[in-house]
């Protein structure tokens, strides 16, 4: 019986044995988690202070590793970055002893029990910590203290955009770290490894060629709260101009080119001049309305309003040259008429002008010859000596006229207005074009 009763005991206490080591097995994560809280002594410590509360200003260490640029807005005036933000710094308070000198690291669970820099995006927008499948989040405790922490950010940041060449446009954007609630006497933000602190993958935008990536730092002062060290993530953007050449500039091109062939039409052709003047002075409006739509509504000139307006200005004056063209037609048809240079049954509305054009309906009969009378004959005079020589046999004599004359003769013979126009209008364009380029490129 007794031998029965040691058996029972020892099979119970085997079972207890048993049941509490599974346990502690099962629960070693916590286990691990309370050894490490304990290890680096943060019951210990008030973490709601800074490292070295009271003394000298604790210097934090940056360093920046770029992922992408996501979006770049010109409406908005803003980008979005995704990014790897690191800090550096040290503090006393988690220093452990380790034999092999190893660090330990930690997720974003740990990370709120401690201090870390308060370090936020000046002229931010939007910003988010990624968060799958866990907070991007990385906290690194070295056995003397120096701590790296680094998360994984995506932000967006205005950035003052100066429109007054786009699309032939260079911008210059940054974005800014600061501090919130420690000024310079409690905390120093610095990059951690100078010019060396700001790195890049290889990143490819759709309408901007980045130039240059460098960090800067500088001072920002408040009055209320005084000055702080503020980081400066210097990036430019040259624009592709590319795809406005193909959307813009193209189109534009060939709207005034077409604009001009009115030039080569009949001058009582009147649908088909319209109807080309019309056409093409609509296109052009859609063009900038087009191009205005996705831009924001900023009160200077940009390059591409000259160009759009200028462009815009030549097919509106192909149009009022046609009017001035009909205009002095008809007023000098209506005048041979009343002179009665015109047979009485000319129409006006199907008759083509005295240009040297084909004509359907007008016959052209020579004027009379003048009959030679003594009265008509005119007796020279002989001139007094002269020192000029006469002139020989084929040589002409030009009389100078007026501005004025040669205006009225214009208007007499309209139809030199659209020769005239043929060559004016194309180099006018081309020397435009060419001092645009030569500003603008």
């Amino acid at each position: 019986f007794l031998l029965l009763y040691f058996i029972t005991i020892y099979i119970y206490i085997y079972i207890y044995i048993r049941i509490d080591f599974k346990t502690k097995k099962s629960d070693s994560t916590k286990s691990l988690l309370i050894k490490s809280e304990q290890l680096l002594r943060i019951e210990d410590h008030d973490f709601a202070m800074r490292p070295g509360f009271g003394g000298s200003a604790i210097p934090v260490g940056i360093d920046v590793q770029v992922e992408s640029i996501d979006s770049i807005s010109e409406v908005n005036m803003d980008f979005t970055m995704t990014l790897y933000l690191r800090h550096y710094w040290q503090d006393d308070r988690l220093a452990f002893p380790s034999s092999n000198n190893k660090s330990r690291t930690f997720d974003a669970r740990l990370v709120k029990k401690i201090w870390v820099p308060d370090v936020f995006f000046v002229h931010s927008k939007r910003s988010f910590i990624h968060d799958t499948t866990m907070e991007n989040i990385m906290l690194r405790v070295y056995p003397d203290g120096n701590i790296l922490y680094s998360v994984r950010i995506t932000v967006t940041a205005l950035c003052s955009m100066d429109f007054s060449r786009f699309p032939l446009d260079t911008q210059n954007c940054s974005l800014e770290l600061e501090s919130y609630a420690y000024n310079e006497n409690d905390l120093m933000l610095y990059w951690k490894n100078g010019n060396d602190s700001l790195r890049t993958d290889e990143i490819a935008l759709s309408q901007f060629f980045i130039e240059e990536f460098h960090p800067s730092f500088g001072l920002a002062f408040y009055s209320s709260t005084g000055w702080y060290n503020r980081l400066y993530i210097n990036f430019i953007l040259r624009r592709h101009i590319f795809f406005f050449m193909l959307q813009t500039y193209f189109p534009t091109m060939l709207m005034v080119m077409l604009s001009w062939v009115s030039f080569w039409i009949d001058r009582r052709a009147v649908p088909a001049r319209v109807s080309l003047g019309i056409t093409t002075v609509l296109t052009m409006s859609t063009i900038i309305t087009g191009v205005s739509a996705s831009m924001p509504q900023v009160s200077y000139v940009k390059a591409v309003d000259i160009y759009l307006w200028a462009s815009f200005l030549f097919v509106f004056l192909s149009v009022i040259e046609y009017a001035a063209v009909n205009y002095f037609t008809t007023v000098e048809e209506m005048k041979k008429l009343r002179k009665g240079k015109l047979p009485a049954s000319y129409d006006a509305t199907q008759a083509m002008a005295y240009d040297g054009c084909f004509h359907d309906d007008i016959d052209v009969s020579p004027f009379p010859e003048l009959p030679t009378t003594p009265s008509t004959t005119r007796t020279i005079p002989p001139r007094a000596s002269s020192t000029e020589p006469p002139p020989t046999e084929g040589t002409r004599l030009w009389r100078k006229r007026s501005v004025g004359k040669n205006i009225r003769f214009i208007m007499s013979n309209s139809y030199m207005i659209d020769s005239y126009s043929r060559i004016i209008f194309p180099l006018a364009y081309l020397l435009f074009n060419i001092i645009y380029w030569c500003i603008y490129s």
